[in-house]
């Protein structure tokens, strides 16, 4: 036999005779131990049994709390779900780690109890971690308006995302509280996570980005909404992009991560309309109507239940003085301010003339001149006239 297969055998012997030492080191300290603490023990474990059987009454009212919640997305539905989630091995190892102390168990019991039960520990929470942020989302997203949208044809991969997520760290947790290095094994998992995101930043980019909708509502489908030139309704919010039905008719479609990266005015959120006018009058107004305009239109426009937002004299124009009246109807409703800034313009055409105030066109007087440079006047000159009408008398 060679020196390599003697110091292999060697050594397998070695291990085996030290797992059983232990183990028989184990059962002896374990013997020990039932022999001077039988009382304790069964006190303890009938207290063990107690808390076990009520934290599994307790389970039982997770189902019962999630049907309080008629969309099933509410938060009721969210605690409910993470309740009923709870493990049976978890619930015997904390029942077990609650009554350790009182036992006086050896400390290779300890161990074993502290081990199974950090391992329990670990692993549920990062299943109520899971449900409770699966939750969250669901919750979020109980609106109507998202429903069968972005997040349910996203949530496949959400699940997958996070599930991944709060495993990974939990393994990691558990392999540290053993003693092992886990250095090695997260910045592995970071260089793979940094290589994953670089490979498919685009669709990352855009899942994000979707969630970001769904979760800062910028708007909802069905809004009316307006970014650089384009305006119309959101039809659908997809897991990669957007659907925008424009008011010309077309289509548009647009990644969610460029929709975010620009300005968006949603006008289904505003609660007026503003329409605004520039009015002319003539110069020959008198002063006192003048001063009496803005009245005018403030009454004209009550009267068609708007509201005047301003209303005045604005500048002295090439052919008028121009008043500006700004006019903000409640609602929306494009609609309904169009009609209303329709019946406005000729209760002012109509109020206007009752009131005898022109509203001039643009005019312009040329000034032609004579041979010898006397002006000639665009109207006939008085003196001329009345020569002309003295001569047809006689």
């Amino acid at each position: 036999m060679s020196n390599t297969s003697a110091a292999a055998a060697h050594k397998a012997a070695f291990d085996t005779e030290r797992v059983g030492a232990q183990l028989d080191i184990l059962f002896r300290s374990s013997v020990v131990w039932l022999e001077r603490n039988w009382l304790q023990i069964l006190i303890a474990v009938g207290i063990g049994v107690a808390i076990a059987l009520l934290l599994f009454w307790l389970r039982a009212f997770g189902p019962r709390l999630a049907q309080r919640s008629a969309s099933g997305k509410g938060w009721a539905a969210v605690l409910g779900r993470a309740i009923e989630r709870t493990n049976a091995f978890f619930i015997v190892m904390l029942s077990a780690k609650l009554v350790d102390g009182y036992a006086a168990t050896p400390p290779e019991v300890d161990k074993t109890i502290t081990f199974l039960f950090t391992v329990a520990a670990v692993f549920q929470a990062a299943i109520w971690a899971r449900e409770l942020i699966l939750g969250a989302i669901e919750h979020r997203t109980r609106d109507e308006h998202y429903s069968g949208e972005a997040l349910m044809s996203a949530m496949g991969l959400i699940r997958l995302l996070v599930s991944f997520a709060v495993f990974a760290i939990a393994f990691v947790v558990v392999l540290s509280n053993l003693g092992v290095n886990v250095t090695g094994l997260v910045a592995g998992l970071g260089v793979g996570g940094i290589a994953i995101g670089l490979a498919a930043q685009g669709i990352f980019a855009d899942l994000f980005a979707a969630l970001a909708i769904i979760f800062d509502r910028p708007f909802r489908r069905g809004d009316k909404v307006s970014y650089d030139n384009t305006s119309g309704v959101i039809e659908a919010i997809g897991l990669k992009s957007t659907r925008i039905r424009a008011f010309t008719g077309e289509l548009r479609i647009i990644s969610n991560r460029n929709l975010l990266d620009k300005e968006i005015q949603n006008t289904s959120w505003r609660d007026h309309v503003r329409v605004s006018y520039t009015i002319g009058v003539a110069y020959e107004t008198p002063p006192d109507t003048l001063a009496r305009i803005p009245d005018i239109l403030t009454e004209l426009v009550e009267a068609e239940g708007a509201k005047v937002a301003r209303a005045g004299f604005e500048s002295f124009g090439a052919s008028s003085l121009d008043y500006v009246l700004q006019v903000d109807t409640p609602g929306d409703d494009w609609a309904t301010a169009h009609a209303t800034r329709n019946r406005l313009m000729v209760a002012i055409i109509r109020r206007f003339a009752a009131e005898g105030i022109a509203i001039p066109y643009p005019t312009q007087t040329t000034y032609t001149a004579a041979p010898d440079g006397t002006l000639v006047m665009p109207y006939a000159d008085p003196a001329h006239v009345a020569a002309a009408e003295q001569t047809a008398k006689n």
